[in-house]
């Protein structure tokens, strides 16, 4: 499982640039600073994000932050070739010969103004994925210090199985929530703890905050009475229902609101009883579990 030390809980940055609140550099600095302040130190990128823009203003406000590289921990993905005025593609695709992920990676290290990466994923599982060509790729990349450790995202367990016949996957960061249950339901989260890979999960928040359906509704009713009871706001009990979860995942929150990274942490110190986790789950369904 996982050797190097993230925190429980995961700053995501794709809204911190041009795709969301397109912070200032002097914004991206204090959201930093709040981060770490309030026990976030990892934060999770992708060279797609902000269209190939987010890592180079996030590097920016990290080499003026006068931040410690040792105090912090980045991951990032790659493999996704977008439409983008920065890269010559006439069409969406994704691309993991040797070379591009090689390549890849180093931008993202330049953009990011760091000699290493703690952890670079591979963003999404292409039929074309060359299993010799990645493994050669990510051998390199770590004997020349330029990633510290190496996994996937969206991949399902086949596809991990085909990766790990070459090389192993520390992590898989996959979409669950408690609007999302799949990863626990078709054997995914099975997958990775047989495997000793260390889940990750993006939007964990799932719909609930975005839908006004009969779900959220539900879901939000349970949520409310838990927060009364453990005192801490309703999404901190999303969060903790994750946690839960004996595969040891961790949340990967892309929120760029300092107050809301400022309380993220609070879901760790919360013991959710066993009833209480299953009244979440139900009011996810609609149903009694079998």
């Amino acid at each position: 499982m996982s050797k190097i030390p993230f925190s429980k809980i995961i700053a995501g940055t794709m809204t911190w640039g041009v795709w969301g609140k397109n912070c200032s550099t002097e914004q991206m600095i204090a959201l930093m600073n709040t981060c770490l302040e309030n026990g976030i130190s990892t934060f999770d990128h992708a060279d797609i994000y902000g269209g190939y823009t987010t890592e180079g203003a996030f590097g920016k406000a990290f080499g003026e932050s006068q931040i410690n590289r040792k105090d912090i921990q980045l991951i990032s993905k790659c493999g996704i070739q977008m439409m983008s005025e920065n890269r010559n593609n006439s069409i969406k695709h994704y691309s993991y010969s040797k070379e591009y992920i090689i390549a890849s990676a180093e931008q993202s290290l330049k953009h990011l103004q760091t000699d290493y990466l703690d952890l670079l994923l591979l963003h999404r599982p292409s039929p074309l994925m060359q299993v010799d060509e990645i493994a050669e790729a990510v051998e390199k990349l770590k004997i020349e210090g330029k990633i510290l450790d190496f996994g996937v995202s969206n991949f399902t367990p086949s596809q991990s199985n085909l990766i790990e016949t070459k090389t192993k996957i520390n992590y898989n960061q996959i979409e669950f929530s408690i609007t999302h249950l799949e990863p626990m339901l078709d054997g995914s989260l099975d997958h990775m703890q047989t495997n000793r890979t260390t889940p990750m999960c993006w939007s964990p928040l799932g719909s609930v905050f975005r839908n006004d359906n009969e779900q959220s509704q539900r879901i939000k009713i349970v949520a409310n009475k838990l927060a009364i009871k453990y005192a801490v706001s309703d999404d901190i009990i999303l969060l903790a229902w994750i946690l839960k979860h004996p595969a040891g995942i961790f949340p990967v929150c892309g929120t760029s609101d300092q107050n809301r990274l400022a309380h993220l942490m609070q879901a760790t110190t919360i013991e959710m009883e066993l009833e209480d986790w299953f009244s979440l789950w139900t009011a996810s369904t609609g149903n009694d579990v079998p």
